[in-house]
Order: C-alpha cells, then sequence, then structure tokens
C-alpha cells in the first residue's frame, strides 16, 4: 500500500509515523500558543472591604448556582414546559421533538412573557445600580417588586390561602404582609394546578380518536395490532391539519394575561 510508510508485514505505519511528528511538534505548538493561568488561594484579608467583596462574589457564585431553579419557581417556565410535555405524550410520539427542543422553546416562550417583568426590573433596579446611584441592597428590594407583581397576577387564592395558613399567624390586610418565600411555593402550585387542567384538555381529542382507532380494529378481529401505532398518523394529521402549535403557544401566552 502505498499510502503508508511500510507494508502491511512491515514494522511501523503511517499513522504511527503521523502520532511521532505530532509529539516532536507539541512543543513547539505549546510555545507559540499563550495560555492563562488561574491563581487560587486564601489570604488573609487587611481590611473590612475585603472581607465584603469576598462575601459578594460568594453570594453571586450561590445565585449563579441556583439560578435554574430561581427561573423554575418564579417565573412561567413550569406551566409552559408542563403543558408541552403534556402534549408530547398526548400525541404519543416518543421522543418527538426530542427533550432538548421541549426545553428550548419553553425557556424562549417564558423570556417573552415575562418581557415587561424584565424590562421593568432592568429599568427600576439593574440599570440605577450599573449606574451606582442606588446599593446593591436597594437595587434587590427594587428588582423583587415587578417579580411579586408577576406572581401575584397568576396565583390562585386557595393556593396563596393554604400558604399564607400554614406560613403566618394571623390573616393578611394586603399583598405587602405576605413574604416572597408564601408567595413562591403558592405560585408554583397555582401553576402546577393550572398546567394539569391544560393538560387534561389536550389529551382529550387525541384520546377520543385512540378509543375510535381501538373500536375499529376491535370490530375487524385484529386484536394482536397494537391500536397506538395506527391512532399515531391521525393525531398527526389532526393536529396539523388544526395548526396545532399555534394553538398551543397561543393559548399557553394568552392564560397569562399580560399582553
Amino acid at each position: 500500500m502505498k499510502h503508508r510508510a511500510f507494508s502491511a508485514t512491515g514494522r511501523v505505519t503511517f499513522p504511527a509515523i503521523l502520532t511521532a511528528c505530532i509529539l516532536l511538534l507539541l512543543p513547539t505548538i505549546g510555545a507559540a500558543i499563550t495560555l492563562p493561568t488561574v491563581n487560587l488561594g486564601l489570604t488573609q484579608a487587611e481590611s473590612p472591604q475585603q472581607v465584603s467583596t469576598a462575601l459578594q462574589i460568594l453570594l453571586i457564585i450561590t445565585i449563579i448556582s441556583v439560578a435554574p431553579s430561581i427561573i423554575l419557581m418564579t417565573t412561567c417556565f413550569t406551566r409552559i414546559v408542563i403543558v408541552l410535555g403534556f402534549l408530547r405524550q398526548a400525541m404519543g410520539t416518543q421522543n418527538m421533538p426530542p427533550t432538548q427542543i421541549i426545553l428550548g422553546l419553553s425557556l424562549f416562550l417564558s423570556f417573552f412573557v415575562m418581557s415587561p417583568t424584565l424590562s421593568q426590573i432592568n429599568d427600576t433596579a439593574l440599570q440605577p445600580y450599573m449606574a451606582e446611584q442606588i446599593s446593591q441592597g436597594e437595587a434587590l428590594d427594587k428588582a423583587i417588586i415587578p417579580l411579586r407583581t408577576f406572581m401575584f397576577s397568576q396565583v390562585r387564592e386557595s393556593e396563596l390561602g393554604l400558604m399564607t395558613e400554614l406560613t403566618l399567624d394571623g390573616e393578611p390586610a394586603n399583598e405587602d404582609d405576605i413574604p416572597t418565600m408564601t408567595l413562591i411555593p403558592a405560585f408554583m402550585l397555582s401553576e402546577l394546578k393550572l398546567a394539569f387542567q391544560m393538560g387534561f384538555m389536550i389529551y382529550i381529542p387525541f384520546l377520543v380518536i385512540d378509543m375510535i382507532v381501538a373500536s375499529i380494529l376491535m370490530s375487524m378481529g385484529m386484536m394482536m395490532l397494537p391500536p397506538v401505532i395506527i391512532s399515531m398518523p391521525f393525531k398527526l394529521l389532526l393536529f396539523v391539519l388544526v395548526d396545532g402549535w399555534n394553538l398551543i403557544v397561543g393559548s399557553l401566552i394568552k392564560s397569562f394575561n399580560i399582553f
């Protein structure tokens, strides 16, 4: 073979020669590329400002680590992803669309629904803080107000009453008397309840198709043929004919009543 250094019965092959050349060139390549270094260590703090900076860095790292949970607990992501998951199961398409597509669509729809709230947080908290007009504590206090307004607009009285009864000693006079740690679980319970209700409504038309197909197969004596195999094309056809994606996404966005 011409593309090898020696024959099949020889001593050294072309891949071996190529590997040797790469190993010989590694020092030269390493010298040509400048890589940054990262130094981590603990030193004695010489002033209270250094301690404060370290605590702020620790707080930022903690917030970044729990950011996915914050997105799940305080935004519309929970309702959207559950409804889209019910839709995929009702259609019986197994992993189509893939989970990554479902999560990505849910995330961008969440950004779309939360855009007025995020814009308000940016205008009232983030930009003044970046301009050093307010302190970090004031920025956090101002940022939580739009989130609380959004959650109060979506939470149901039954879930909110349950959580206030469990966490508060008396009846709150107004929304300001309800702590955020009480509002968040009540908001999540409301989102779960509404998402399951919407999932039930999505299941009904697909369930009817499954029942019709199963009845036809039983009447024809084809009991060994799984009805899901026959009903799936009809469910896909129904979903396409009624423009299902527009209906589902439009219903989800309209259910928040923010536009």
